[in-house]
């Protein structure tokens, strides 16, 4: 079985099991893991198959970002409140005689999650940058121009997000990245000359 077969195998699966994983109870966890090394591989494969190694090096960058931003996130948030004494404090009976030291940390909480989210948004559309340029090149190398329009549409969704239509846009890239996969064909086309 030639490389690009299983790329196209394992992507789809792979790209499958991200999209369904949340939503099926208990098991919800573990499928978006499974489905994320089964990408990882067949993109792997298609950038050996095509002797494009930045293919797959934008996507672990893609990735790297990814997961910085969702570290970003619980990091601005919990150097923010010092862990979990943050929700202690609202209880103490110092917070219920002096109501003014309550309306501090709400605006604590308030601006690290913004700047929580700020950080977590830009780091999504510096990685999905990423991902539409392995996705691009994928698509110049196999002929599968989906893959192009796929990554293009996670770029906007990635953008978009912060108004929450992002999230939207981002479930049809990943409907789309399902297809782009199972839409590749057995072997490289032919480059014309």
């Amino acid at each position: 079985m030639g490389k690009l077969r299983e790329a196209k195998i394992y992507g789809g699966i792979g790209a499958i099991l991200m999209l369904v994983g949340g939503f099926i109870p208990s098991i919800g966890v573990i499928l978006p893991l499974v489905g994320l090394i089964l990408l990882f591989i067949a993109v792997k494969y298609i950038a050996d198959e095509t002797k494009d190694h930045a293919i797959f090096k934008n996507y672990l960058l893609y990735f790297f970002c990814s997961i910085i931003a969702m570290f970003a996130a619980i990091a601005v948030m919990v150097i923010t409140f010092g862990g979990w004494s943050f929700f202690a404090a609202f209880k103490s009976q110092e917070m219920a005689s002096k109501p003014e030291l309550g309306f501090g940390f709400l605006k604590a909480f308030i601006g690290a999650a913004l700047i929580a989210l700020i950080v977590t948004w830009v780091l999504l559309i510096i990685g999905t940058m990423y991902l539409r340029k392995s996705y691009e090149s994928i698509a110049k190398h196999t002929k599968v121009d989906l893959f192009r329009t796929t990554g293009t549409i996670y770029f906007i969704g990635a953008i978009t997000l912060i108004v929450l239509i992002g999230g939207l846009i981002i479930l049809i890239a990943k409907i789309l990245e399902i297809v782009s996969f199972f839409s590749l064909p057995e072997e490289l086309p032919a480059v014309e000359t």
